[in-house]
């Protein structure tokens, strides 16, 4: 099948700069690719000096020239939608795709502002709402003031929206998107990258907790540091920091270490900054159990990513935790927002090797079972099937393209206006 994925914030073969949205873009991509799927990826030029085209991992990837060559935020981006959509529309007249599959709610606006031909499917991956974070930021969440709306239109106009948890199903049927346009596909770990087998990164010590993700409030890293005070002989490494110019997660990280003075527990937390995902799997070999406190999360890629390395995940009970770790069999799930809790359920384990190992082996076994790349390159391509039904399928060899057929129509949404949801189009 003829995939053309949009990933229209960052190029997922990059710096992963998106964060797992750019490590779910890549890792599908890749391998869908190896399945014999002919898959490109089709991205804004954010580098000057990036070529036109590139190949990696056996997907092609076009870097497509809309707007200034460089990083662009959230506000800027969506401004430049309809004309990454035309180009995109241009694209897809000479080269047509059996499927397109749009990530993040910018690529889903040029998707479909894109598709000419009522038969030509649109897959939407939201990677979180800007509702949901809305409801749990306020006035910290720096989303453009019309995501919430540009995500209901997108999810209604689509195909099929994968979605990265059963959480999210429920907020997307909220917004008016029909259950029966609806999958959960979740995100994917490196089962071979992130293993048990291995060495672990030395600690300093007895016990050690492990918390990673970027410096933002929402991922209540203090409720982590009030838990340390109440855990003796223990330290936490919070992997993550922030990039060049980011004075907001400038502004979180000595926010963050301020309140470990105030705790008492400064001399007990390493804060090392971004970690490299070869890095990571030494630093969670490393943890008697990773401690996950987001205020809400659509996918929890670090308890994934523990499970595989075998470790226990103590995670807050919100998104996609309740999907990814089962309680009391891979680890604790917990109510967020309070640290006793948290210390309570993390000193349990600590206190009990036998219960950590077991719960261990149990998140390896879950992860490679349920998680793997393969796992989930096989339910998106049965997401591709259901709305593409004609497009050729893989029985082992790859077969011949089809460049014609009667796919799942979606309601069509024009260059000037949308006519489902009778809202205009993101203008320049």
């Amino acid at each position: 099948m003829r995939v053309s994925m949009v990933s229209a914030h960052s190029s997922p073969f990059g710096d992963f700069d998106g964060g797992c949205q750019d490590v779910h873009v890549s890792e599908l991509a890749a391998t869908l690719s190896g399945q014999g799927h002919d898959v490109t990826v089709y991205t804004r030029r954010a580098d000057p000096d990036s070529a036109p085209e590139t190949h990696s991992s056996g997907c092609r990837v076009v870097h497509v020239p809309v707007g200034p060559p460089r990083w662009l935020p959230q506000g800027q981006l969506a401004a430049l939608m309809n004309e990454f959509g035309s180009a995109l529309g241009e694209i897809w007249s000479a080269e047509r795709p059996d499927v397109v599959h749009a990530h993040f709610w910018t690529s889903g606006l040029a998707s479909l502002l894109a598709v000419r031909e009522p038969d030509l499917p649109v897959v939407q991956t939201f990677y979180g709402l800007g509702a949901v974070r809305r409801r749990y930021e306020g006035t910290g969440d720096t989303s453009p003031p019309g995501r919430p709306a540009m995500e209901r239109l997108v999810g209604r106009s689509v195909s099929r929206v994968a979605a990265g948890c059963s959480h999210e199903v429920h907020e997307l049927t909220r917004m008016g998107v029909p259950r029966s346009r609806l999958s959960v596909v979740p995100h994917g770990v490196d089962v071979d990258r992130f293993s048990p087998d291995g060495p672990p990164a030395p600690k300093y010590l007895r016990h050690r907790l492990v918390a990673a993700g970027r410096m933002l409030a929402r991922k209540g890293f203090d409720t982590a540091i009030g838990m340390l005070a109440l855990l003796p002989d223990t330290e936490l490494v919070i992997a993550g920091g922030p990039g060049e110019g980011d004075q907001a997660a400038m502004a979180e990280w000595h926010r963050l270490l301020a309140y470990a003075e105030q705790c008492g527990v400064a001399d007990r937390l390493f804060m090392p900054g971004r970690i490299s995902r070869e890095e990571m799997p030494t630093l969670l070999r490393s943890a008697d159990a990773v401690v996950c406190t987001p205020w809400y999360e659509p996918f929890g890629t670090i308890a994934l990513e523990a499970m595989a390395c075998g470790v226990p995940v103590v995670a807050n009970a919100v998104g996609g935790f309740n999907d990814t770790v089962v309680d009391r069999v891979t680890g604790r799930l917990i109510p967020p927002h309070e640290p006793g809790a948290l210390a309570a359920a993390v000193q349990d384990l600590l206190d009990d090797r036998p219960t950590r190992q077991a719960y261990g082996t149990a998140g390896r076994e879950r992860a490679c079972a349920k998680y793997s790349w393969k796992v989930v390159a096989n339910e998106m391509s049965a997401v591709y099937d259901a709305v593409c039904p004609t497009a050729p399928k893989l029985n082992g060899a790859p077969k011949d393209r089809a460049r014609q057929g009667v796919c799942s129509a979606a309601p069509r949404l024009s260059r000037t206006g949308v006519s489902p949801a009778g809202a205009s189009a993101v203008q320049e």
